[in-house]
């Protein structure tokens, strides 16, 4: 068993990570300039990124029977409100998945092919 410890970033805590298996996730996400983030505040950056861009990408998965769209680790994870599945002339098929951003605003995503999880995710203009 291998634990790694370090301290976040973000919110100045030191965690713990322990990988049973001695491979594999690091428990931290490495930011721009190398800082070491806890998987917490990789979702409130994800969430402030998302207000301040716009657009994100992210992950279509189905936890539960429905649709949701996430980062990464799991902590920023929003319900699909509205899913379709359609043909794509080049990669086969197309998802297309509409939520409800952490701005309050509409959003919608799209995944490509079928091997992939990656949501391109944008929000929508105001009508």
């Amino acid at each position: 068993m291998t634990e790694h410890r370090f301290v976040c970033a973000d919110c100045g805590e030191e965690k713990v990570h322990v990988n049973p298996s001695g491979c594999g996730g690091t428990g931290y996400a490495t930011g721009p300039n190398g800082e070491k983030v806890c998987y917490d505040c990789c979702g409130k950056r994800d969430r402030a990124d998302m207000r301040e861009r716009g657009r994100a990408v992210l992950y279509l998965t189905v936890r539960e029977g429905k649709h949701v769209v996430s980062n990464w680790p799991g902590t920023l994870t929003l319900p699909v409100k509205a899913y379709r599945k359609g043909r794509h002339n080049i990669a086969g098929s197309r998802e297309t998945v509409w939520f409800d951003g952490p701005d309050g605003r509409k959003w919608w995503g799209v995944c490509y092919g079928d091997n992939t999880q990656l949501c391109h995710c944008k929000r929508l203009r105001a009508a």
